[in-house]
């Protein structure tokens, strides 16, 4: 049986070069993101980078606290915000492991609240009141992890969008759990499940199916299955009281439109935890998780999923029946397919960046990033409370960066 680790181990060091890095090209990532930190379109970030299960890259950019000027520690706390979702999906696939959940299954074996949820017609508003149709097929919880149940986050401009929460926050800020799929099941779906692919609160509800197999709480559940096993040891949902100092702030106003611009406060308490968006961590725990995909479920010992489930997960779950439409409405994963919460690169064009066909990865809407490029053995994980439209341009502009460092 593994032993779980309380405290934090960090990879082992080596000299980039060995790893393949160039030496004279490595500088260039410390020019450019402190650049973004001068011209006042990053308060501060910290990168991590490793190759070959070693840690290459590990420096701090600019502020933890822009304001008050206080430098960003290599410890330093983030709200990871959609992050999260990779992590509630291992979580997920653990309990298939174990035969206590099904990808394949419908929502409503784990959730029956949300039983027999209808659809909203094609070409319609969604309006209160107005016509529904029958689902052609149930959601399930693959539906969930690669956004086609037919849920969305509610952003768009058509009735229906204004009828559901805007973020993971928003809903876990406004209801308890049971609440939250109470007000689900009175909604309809945008389209039938397996149509569409649509950013969506489908991982929320996937954690919640989480919580009714495990019998606890999501947080708890992830921290004595995934947290700690792999010493992720300041990975929460709650930045702790006694460590606050570390929590990272955002600027002041958005470096783009100008306009005020905050973060929810990462030190107070969801009423439910949400598994679209509301963990906290540091660069060095996602870097270990992130490491532990790489290795195909295994990281020092301690297996959390089997090499076939991990391949699964980080393989394109998405045929030619789904439309991508929306998919490609982000500008750096236009071209991509999606796995179980990651977008998976399909070929090495397009994308907007340069990568590899194979890499995955995930972000979070604070400015939170991480990418894992199984051909060239790659880890990066990028953290900073950059939340306004500029995270795109970074998220891009770390490709190139990390990309052209290798020799």
């Amino acid at each position: 049986m593994n032993k779980p680790e309380t405290m934090t181990r960090p990879l082992p060091r080596a000299e980039p070069q060995s790893l393949g890095f160039a030496a004279d090209r490595l500088p260039r990532i410390a020019a450019a993101l402190q650049d973004e930190v001068k011209r006042n379109a990053l308060p501060g970030a910290v990168l991590m980078i490793a190759r070959r299960g070693k840690l290459a890259y590990s420096e701090t950019f600019g502020y933890l606290d822009p304001a008050a000027k206080t430098a960003m520690p290599a410890d330093a706390l983030f709200s990871i915000a959609s992050m999260t979702k990779p992590l509630v999906t291992v979580g997920a696939l653990m309990l298939c492991e174990e035969g206590r959940m099904a990808v394949n299954q419908p929502v409503r074996h784990y959730l029956p609240q949300l039983a027999g949820m209808r659809v909203n017609p094609p070409l319609c508003d969604g309006a209160s009141g107005a016509p529904t149709e029958a689902a052609v097929r149930e959601m399930t919880i693959e539906d969930l992890m690669r956004h086609t149940a037919g849920l969305s986050y509610g952003r768009g401009e058509k009735a229906i969008y204004k009828r559901y929460p805007a973020s993971s926050d928003a809903a876990s800020s406004r209801w308890n759990g049971n609440e939250f799929l109470a007000q689900l099941a009175t909604l309809p779906l945008h389209y039938q499940p397996g149509s569409n692919w649509e950013y969506s609160l489908g991982l929320d509800v996937l954690g919640l199916a989480v919580e009714a197999v495990a019998g606890v709480p999501l947080s708890r559940y992830l921290d004595e299955r995934l947290f700690k096993p792999l010493g992720m040891r300041d990975t929460v949902f709650t930045v702790p009281a006694d460590q606050v100092s570390r929590y990272a702030k955002a600027l002041p106003r958005d470096p783009v439109s100008g306009e005020p611009q905050t973060l929810r406060d990462g030190t107070t308490p969801h009423k439910f935890d949400c598994g679209g968006g509301c963990a906290i961590s540091t660069a060095a725990d996602y870097l270990r998780f992130a490491q532990m995909l790489l290795n195909r479920g295994e990281l020092d010992g301690v297996r959390v999923l089997s090499r076939k489930t991990v391949e699964f997960m980080t393989s394109d779950h998405l045929g030619p029946e789904v439309d991508l439409s929306m998919l490609n409405d982000y500008p750096n994963i236009r071209g991509y397919g999606f796995g179980l919460s990651v977008a998976v690169r399909r070929s090495a064009g397009r994308g907007g960046m340069p990568s590899t066909a194979g890499e995955f990865h995930w972000a979070g809407s604070t400015g939170t990033y991480f990418w894992v490029d199984p051909a060239e053995e790659l880890v990066t994980v990028f953290m900073a409370h950059a939340p306004g439209a500029i995270r795109y341009y970074h998220r891009q502009l770390l490709h190139a960066l990390v990309l052209q460092a290798l020799g």
